[in-house]
């Protein structure tokens, strides 16, 4: 799994017999750091966690995680569990990686994302468990272990042409009625008390309304997954060719003129997913791989893209990069709109 951030969507054009237009979303995707594994047992009611283990070293925005108010705490989180690691060569640790290998069926390892390589306001990282599967319980353990402290790219979890499930939050609409939260047909224009109403809730007997009956309350921020989003790149949003293909005579980056609307620039590494993500620009998601198995030409085959649209976002959209607008527009009309 991988978290990361929306960003926003843009045009992309592949070859499938015939040149098509596609819209896809940008998901900025930041390295996870991997700073703690967890043990689970199994019980007659489920799974129970034996032990937690974390890493030496925390960064702040971890720690910030832990705190309702950073500002006026002492900021002494962790500063005793990390002398366990001087105190007798780190035993008390080892004992307890030792205590998951023996007793535990479940190890999962705690990551947390980088919040503070993307130009967000936020300063609090986001922590999760991913669990880790194949081999044995002592082999999850000291892979766990061997990755503490380092970071996970998304390059190293997913490939281009992969289908991917998007995990996230959808946009909250907060309360509405029946006619935008279930799409029921307006009443006539004539009708007594409303028209954007369920005109009958039900029979006098069952004395009840049925679940089916469309009532109004709250739409949206609910918590979706969506199947089978192809990636059509993974690159890196600084590196100056992120944006360009091989039909392209000149580079451009990802991020489009003026950036994405309400976001920003893309500075880390990115995936490009064909189609929408839940959520609004900015909101987390999770990536995780896919649960399905897809043997369909359109899941399995080779994309080429021939064109990415930078143009901006905010407007109509001219030109693709700032060169090609200069080029357009000539260095008089720059100096006098400078001016």
């Amino acid at each position: 799994m991988k978290l990361s951030r929306k960003a926003c969507l843009t045009l992309s054009a592949e070859m499938h017999k015939r040149e098509v237009v596609e819209a896809v979303s940008v998901i900025e995707t930041p390295p996870l750091v991997v700073v703690g594994a967890v043990g689970y047992v199994e019980t007659p009611r489920g799974l129970r966690s034996l032990t937690t283990v974390w890493a030496e070293h925390l960064s702040d925005e971890l720690k910030r995680r832990f705190y309702k108010n950073w500002y006026r705490s002492k900021k002494k989180a962790f500063t005793r569990y990390a002398s366990k690691y001087t105190e007798n060569n780190g035993a008390s640790v080892a004992r307890e990686l030792e205590r998951i290998k023996k007793y535990c069926t479940v190890v999962r390892v705690l990551a947390h994302t980088q919040i503070s390589k993307t130009g967000l306001q936020q300063k609090k990282a986001h922590l999760m468990e991913i669990q880790v599967n194949g081999g044995s319980v002592a082999d999850k353990v000291d892979f766990a272990k061997s990755h503490f402290e380092k970071t996970v790219d998304v390059g190293s979890i997913f490939e281009q042409d992969e289908c991917i499930d998007i995990i996230g939050v959808t946009k909250g609409h907060g309360y509405e009625g029946v006619t935008a939260r279930w799409g029921v047909t307006k009443l006539p224009r004539k009708t007594h008390r409303g028209l954007r109403k369920v005109a009958c809730i039900g029979a006098w007997h069952p004395a009840m309304v049925m679940f089916s009956v469309a009532r109004a309350g709250q739409r949206g921020y609910f918590s979706r997954t969506s199947i089978n989003h192809k990636i059509y790149r993974i690159a890196n949003g600084a590196s100056g060719n992120s944006g360009s293909t091989d039909f392209d005579l000149t580079k451009k980056d990802i991020t489009p003129m003026g950036g994405f609307v309400r976001y920003g620039v893309v500075k880390n590494d990115f995936v490009m997913v064909k189609g929408s993500v839940v959520g609004p620009v900015k909101r987390i998601v999770t990536l995780r791989k896919a649960l399905r198995t897809h043997t369909s030409r359109a899941h399995t085959e080779k994309v080429s893209l021939k064109f990415i649209d930078t143009s901006s976002n905010f407007g109509h959209g001219r030109f693709q990069d700032a060169a090609e607008k200069n080029a357009f527009l000539g260095q008089l009309k720059i100096k006098s709109d400078s001016a």
